[in-house]
């Protein structure tokens, strides 16, 4: 699966995110270094459990692949 990375270079640094995954962040020397930090934050955040009680339930939507183009 790909997600889209906004990399951006400031005071020696780049700075990246990803847009489909708010929280998955990263700041590294090298535009190279600074994806491979998001990818390894993307994994850890889909690998992450989340719990679920009470009145709670987690489902899932799906996503047509047009939209992920």
């Amino acid at each position: 699966m790909k997600y889209r990375a906004v990399l951006k270079q400031s005071e020696g640094w780049w700075i990246g995110w990803l847009v489909d995954l708010p929280g998955v962040n990263a700041q590294e020397k090298t535009q190279e270094e600074c994806l491979e930090s998001l990818r390894i934050g993307a994994e850890d955040m889909l690998i992450t459990p989340i719990e679920c009680g009470g009145d709670t339930v987690m489902k899932y939507v799906e996503v047509s692949e047009r939209a992920t183009a």
